[in-house]
C-alpha cells in the first residue's frame, strides 16, 4: 500500500493535516491509534467557533469533514515501526480492532502522536484528571474562575503556575506535598499576591461522583476544600517512533523540528503536542495545517525538479 503521506495520530494536528493534504489531492493514510490525551475533559476551550465542544465531538466533525476527499484514507491502526526505505518510509502496524497486520510505504511521514502526562501516584489524581485536576488555566481557568483553587508542585514550576492561576481566582493555595524547595524570593512573590503555601504531605484527592474535586486530604487527616487543582505534570512521548528513527529530541523530551516542522530525519515531520511549545488543540490544528503545506511543497519540489 503506497501513499504520498502517512499521518500517525488522528487528533487535532493529524486531522487538520489530512484535510489540507486531501485538498492538495495527495494520497494520504491517516492512522488513528486511539483516544486523544484530552479524552476525559468535558470540553475543548479557546477553539474558535468550537469553544466548549466535547473532545469526541470535535474529532467526529474532523473525520466527517474528511469524507469528501477521496484520496484520504482513515484506518484504525496502531503504527508499531517505521524504517527508511529508498526515498521514503516503510511502516508496519496492526489494526486496533482486529489485530490485522499492515505494511505501508509512504514518501513522507507526519508524526502527530502527542504526549502522555505523568501524574502523581496519589489517589484521586488520575480519577479526577480532566475535570477536577487540570493542566492548563488557558483551557480551563474560566470555568473555575472566582472559586477556591489549588496549584500542585515544587520549585520554580509551581511558583510560576500559581501566579498565573491567580489571574482567575483570588483564593489560590500552593500544595507542595512535602518540602516545596521554594526560594525566599518565590515565597515573597507568592505572599505578595496572597497565595498561601501548604507543605504538608497529601494523602489523596476526594471528588464527587462526576469527578469534580471536592477537597484535598492531607496525611494528618485535615482537609482543604477546593473546586480544582492545577499542575504542570511531566510528560513523555506517546509514541517511540521518532526515537526508533533516531530523530533529535529536545532536552525536555519533545521531538525537535525546524521552521518547516521537519525533524532531523529528512522526510519525517512532526506537529502538535509531539513538538515543543504551548499545547492547545487550536495550536495543534494550526501546526497540522502548516506541516501539510510544507510536506506538499516538499513533494512538489521532488516532482518538479529544476
Amino acid at each position: 500500500m503506497q501513499y504520498d503521506v502517512l499521518i500517525v495520530g488522528a487528533g487535532s494536528a493529524g486531522l487538520s493535516a489530512a484535510l489540507t493534504l486531501g485538498r492538495c489531492l495527495r494520497r494520504v493514510l491517516l492512522a488513528d491509534g486511539g483516544p486523544p490525551r484530552n479524552e476525559s475533559s468535558p470540553g475543548v476551550h479557546g477553539f474558535l467557533t468550537r469553544d466548549g465542544i466535547r473532545p469526541a465531538e470535535l474529532l467526529r466533525l474532523g473525520h466527517e469533514q474528511l469524507r469528501p476527499y477521496d484520496s484520504v484514507e482513515v484506518q484504525c491502526l496502531e503504527i508499531k515501526r517505521i524504517t527508511r526505505e529508498g526515498r521514503g518510509f516503510r511502516a508496519t502496524g496492526v489494526g486496533t480492532a482486529d489485530d490485522a497486520p499492515h505494511t505501508i510505504w509512504a514518501r513522507r511521514v507526519l508524526l502527530a502522536t502527542g504526549v502522555a502526562d505523568i501524574l502523581p501516584p496519589l489517589p484521586g489524581f488520575r480519577e479526577l484528571w480532566g475535570r477536577g485536576v487540570l493542566h492548563c488555566p488557558y483551557c480551563h481557568g474560566w470555568e473555575v474562575r472566582g472559586q477556591p483553587l489549588a496549584v500542585y508542585g515544587q520549585g520554580r514550576t509551581v511558583t510560576g503556575l500559581a501566579l498565573l492561576v491567580s489571574r482567575w481566582s483570588a483564593d489560590v493555595v500552593v500544595l507542595t506535598d512535602g518540602a516545596g524547595h521554594l526560594t525566599p524570593n518565590a515565597r515573597r512573590r507568592l505572599r505578595r499576591h496572597k497565595i498561601q503555601i501548604r507543605e504538608e504531605r497529601i494523602s489523596r484527592l476526594v471528588g464527587s461522583a462526576a469527578n469534580d474535586l471536592q477537597h484535598v486530604e492531607f496525611a494528618d487527616g485535615s482537609r482543604l476544600a477546593r473546586v480544582a487543582l492545577f499542575l504542570h505534570a511531566p510528560q513523555h512521548q506517546r509514541s517511540a517512533l521518532a526515537e526508533m528513527l533516531e530523530a533529535r529530541h529536545t532536552s525536555k523530551g519533545a521531538v525537535w523540528v525546524n521552521s518547516e516542522l521537519e525533524t532531523s530525519i529528512r522526510g519525517l515531520y512532526a506537529a502538535g503536542d509531539t513538538t515543543p511549545g504551548t499545547q492547545q488543540a487550536l495550536l495543534a490544528a494550526a501546526a497540522g495545517n502548516k506541516a501539510a503545506i510544507c510536506i506538499n511543497e516538499s513533494l512538489t519540489r521532488e516532482e518538479c525538479p529544476r
